[in-house]
C-alpha cells in the first residue's frame, strides 16, 4: 500500500497559516500597525479603499529594514524578536510569532518599500502569492511603507464571505481605534476613498480618546489612578449617567497591547453596582501595567486574549479602585435613594452656632376661650327676614335636578362594556367572541411602527417638520462618516440635513412622528444597528433604520395606557400586514380560546 502522508507545499501551508492570521481586512490593518509601532514610528499613516479589499497602505517613519531583513520578513516564522522559548513569556512588543507578513503575501499582492536612515537607497519588494515578482533599490524615506492590494484574490471562497463594505469598514475603524488609544504619542492619520476620517497628533491619553469619539466625551470621563507592586492602573471611566443600553466603548490595555478580558470586565461591572439601570452597561478605558513575566499572551493568534498569573488579585485592586474614584467624584450610590441631598445640612456646620435654634413652646395656663365670648351677642352669617322673603326660589331647581339624575341613570345602564385591559403595564388583553387575545403593547407598538416607517422611507415621501433652531449633535468622526453614507435614506424618512463636519451633524428638519428630545437618542441607537452585520443593500439599509426608529419610539414596558389608547394599539396591530410578528421576529399577540381557559381549571 503507497504512503499517503506528505509534506504541503509552502505556498499552500502559507495560505492555510493565514486563515488564522488573516480573517478579514481589518487583521491585516492591525498586523501592519502594529509593525509600524514596534519600528519605533512616531507618524503612522493608513490608506484604504473600498473596505481594505482594493488596498491597505501603512506608512511609518520608523528605523525600516535592511536589504536581507526586507527579503526575510516574509518568510514563515521570521521573526526579530524570539529568540529561544522563554522569550515568550517576556515580550515588550507587539508582533512576535513571524507569521504576519508570510500570511498576507500568501493571499494578496504586497508591495513594500523600505529603508534605515543610514542607507542612500532603500529596498523594493514586490511579492503576489508568496512568489516574488520583483526586488530592487529605490529612492524612498527613511521608514517603511506596504501596499496590500486585492485581498483574498486567489482564495475566492474566503472573499466571498466578506461581509458588506460597510461592516468591513466598522472593523477596520474598530481596530485603528485599538491601536490609537494603547499609543496617543504616536501621531496617526487614517483615509478611507481619499477621504479623511482621522487625524490624531501625539497628546496624552484623555485628549486621544477626547479626539477619537468626539468632544462630548470629555465631560464623560472619571479619571482612575492606583499604583501597586503587581500592578499600575490608568485610565478613565464613564460617569454612569452616560451608560449604554449595548456594550461598546469598552478597552481593556495591558501593556500598551488591547485584550478582551470578561473577568476584569467583571470587576468594572461590579464597581458600578447600584449605579446602573438594569441593561446598561458602563464605557471605560484602562491601562494596566503588569511585569510581562505575569502574563501569557501566546494563546490565540490575534493575541487578544492573555492569561494572568494573579487575576484574583488584580479582580479585586481594579472593582476597589473604580469604587474609590466613583466615590471620590460624588457618583457613588447612598444609602436612602429618596432623600433629596439638598436638604442635607453641611457637615461643618452640623455643631455650628450659626444655626437657627428650635422654638420654644409657652403656654398660658389661665387662657379661657370662652370668657368674651359669652358677653358678646352671636350673629347669624345671614337674615333670616330677607332670606323668608323669596321662598319660592327654593324649589325653582328640583325639577331640573330630577331631570339630570335620570339622564345619569340612563347614561349608566347604556354604558359600553368594557373590550380591553391593561395589565402590569406590560399586556392589554382584549376580549374577542372565542375567548381572549394577550398582546404584547411594546412589541405590538414595533410593529406598527415599523410598517408605518419603511412605508415612508421606500414607498411615498415622509413628512417632515422644520425645527425652530437647528439641532447640533456632536458624534466621533467614524460615526459622522456612517451617518453620511446613509444621509439620502435618512432624508427619505423625514431628516433635513444643514451642516456636516468632522465631529457633528447639525439637523434642520426631523420626521414628524419623532420629537426633538429624541433626536440624540434616535440617531445612537440606529448607528449601533446597523454596526451589525447586515447585507449591503439599499433595502436592508431601508429595513434596519425602520426596524431602529421602531423600537426606540416604541410605547415601553411600564407605559400606562388608556382604554381609548388601548383601543388605538388593538385596532392598528390588525390592520398591519403582518401583525402577528414584531420587527426582530417576536410573537406580538396570543389567542387563548375559551375552551384553552376552561382547560385550565379542569386539569
Amino acid at each position: 500500500m503507497s504512503d499517503i502522508i506528505q509534506l504541503l507545499p509552502d505556498h499552500v501551508a502559507n495560505q492555510i497559516a493565514a486563515g488564522e492570521v488573516v480573517q478579514r481586512p481589518a487583521s491585516v490593518v492591525k498586523e501592519l500597525l502594529e509593525n509600524a509601532i514596534d519600528a519605533g514610528a512616531t507618524d503612522i499613516k493608513l490608506l484604504i479603499k473600498e473596505a481594505g479589499k482594493i488596498l491597505i497602505q501603512v506608512i511609518d517613519n520608523g528605523k525600516g529594514m535592511s536589504v536581507t531583513d526586507a527579503r526575510m520578513c516574509f518568510e514563515r516564522h521570521a521573526t526579530s524578536k524570539i529568540r529561544k522559548a522563554e522569550d515568550l513569556f517576556s515580550l515588550h512588543t507587539k508582533g512576535f510569532r513571524g507569521e504576519a507578513l508570510a500570511s498576507i503575501a500568501a493571499i494578496a499582492h504586497v508591495e513594500l518599500k523600505t529603508k534605515q536612515e543610514d542607507q542612500e537607497l532603500g529596498t523594493s519588494i514586490k511579492i503576489e502569492g508568496s512568489k516574488i515578482v520583483s526586488q530592487g533599490f529605490i529612492n524612498t524615506a527613511t521608514g517603511t511603507s506596504i501596499a496590500v492590494k486585492n485581498l483574498f484574490y486567489n482564495i475566492p471562497a474566503r472573499r466571498k464571505f466578506l461581509k458588506s463594505d460597510t461592516i468591513e469598514t466598522r472593523h477596520i475603524i474598530d481596530e485603528f481605534q485599538r491601536v490609537v488609544l494603547a499609543h496617543p504619542g504616536i501621531s496617526f492619520l487614517l483615509h478611507h476613498n481619499d477621504i479623511e476620517v482621522y487625524n490624531l497628533k501625539s497628546s496624552n491619553f484623555r485628549k486621544r480618546i477626547v479626539a477619537v469619539f468626539g468632544s462630548k466625551m470629555n465631560e464623560k470621563l472619571v479619571p482612575i489612578e492606583e499604583q501597586t507592586d503587581i500592578v499600575a492602573i490608568t485610565g478613565f471611566v464613564t460617569k454612569p449617567s452616560f451608560s449604554k443600553k449595548k456594550r461598546g466603548e469598552q478597552f481593556f490595555f495591558v501593556n500598551d497591547r488591547f485584550i478582551k478580558n470578561s473577568y476584569l470586565n467583571h470587576a468594572v461591572v461590579s464597581a458600578f453596582e447600584g449605579l446602573l439601570e438594569t441593561g446598561s452597561h458602563p464605557s471605560y478605558f484602562l491601562y494596566l501595567q503588569v511585569p510581562a513575566n505575569t502574563i501569557d499572551i501566546n494563546i490565540h493568534p490575534t493575541k487578544t486574549e492573555i492569561e494572568f498569573d494573579n487575576a484574583n488579585a488584580l479582580y479585586a485592586m481594579l472593582r476597589a479602585t473604580i469604587k474609590h474614584s466613583l466615590g471620590q467624584y460624588n457618583v457613588a450610590p447612598i444609602l436612602d435613594f429618596n432623600r433629596d441631598a439638598n436638604l442635607d445640612i453641611p457637615y461643618q456646620l452640623e455643631k455650628s452656632s450659626s444655626l437657627a435654634s428650635t422654638p420654644k413652646i409657652i403656654v398660658d395656663p389661665n387662657f379661657n376661650p370662652f370668657k368674651e365670648a359669652s358677653q358678646k351677642e352671636i350673629h347669624f352669617p345671614f337674615n333670616r327676614e330677607k332670606q323668608t322673603q323669596n321662598w319660592e326660589s327654593l324649589y325653582t331647581s328640583v325639577e331640573p335636578l330630577q331631570e339630570i339624575q335620570q339622564e345619569k341613570l340612563f347614561e349608566n345602564q347604556q354604558d359600553k362594556t368594557q373590550k380591553t385591559f391593561q395589565i402590569q403595564r406590560k399586556y392589554i388583553i382584549s376580549l374577542i367572541k372565542s375567548g381572549v387575545v394577550l398582546i404584547h403593547q411594546s412589541l405590538a407598538h414595533q410593529r406598527i411602527l415599523y410598517e408605518s416607517f419603511l412605508e415612508s422611507i421606500t414607498v411615498k415621501e415622509a413628512n417632515s417638520q422644520q425645527l425652530l433652531f437647528p439641532v447640533k449633535i456632536s458624534f466621533s468622526s467614524n460615526e459622522i462618516e456612517m451617518i453620511y453614507t446613509i444621509k439620502q435614506e435618512l432624508e427619505n424618512a423625514g431628516f433635513s440635513f444643514d451642516e456636516f463636519t468632522k465631529d457633528s451633524v447639525t439637523i434642520k428638519g426631523i420626521p414628524t412622528s419623532v420629537t426633538e428630545s429624541k433626536i440624540s437618542i434616535i440617531l445612537e441607537d440606529l448607528l449601533n444597528d446597523i454596526n451589525l452585520e447586515v447585507p449591503d443593500t439599499s433595502y436592508s439599509h431601508f429595513d434596519v433604520m425602520a426596524k431602529s426608529f421602531a423600537k426606540t419610539l416604541s410605547i415601553k414596558t411600564g407605559t400606562f395606557l388608556s382604554e381609548k389608547e388601548q383601543e388605538n394599539l388593538v385596532n392598528d396591530l390588525f390592520s398591519c400586514k403582518e401583525p402577528s410578528i414584531s420587527p426582530t421576529g417576536k410573537s406580538t399577540f396570543k389567542t387563548l380560546t375559551l375552551q384553552e381557559i376552561d382547560n385550565l381549571f379542569n386539569s
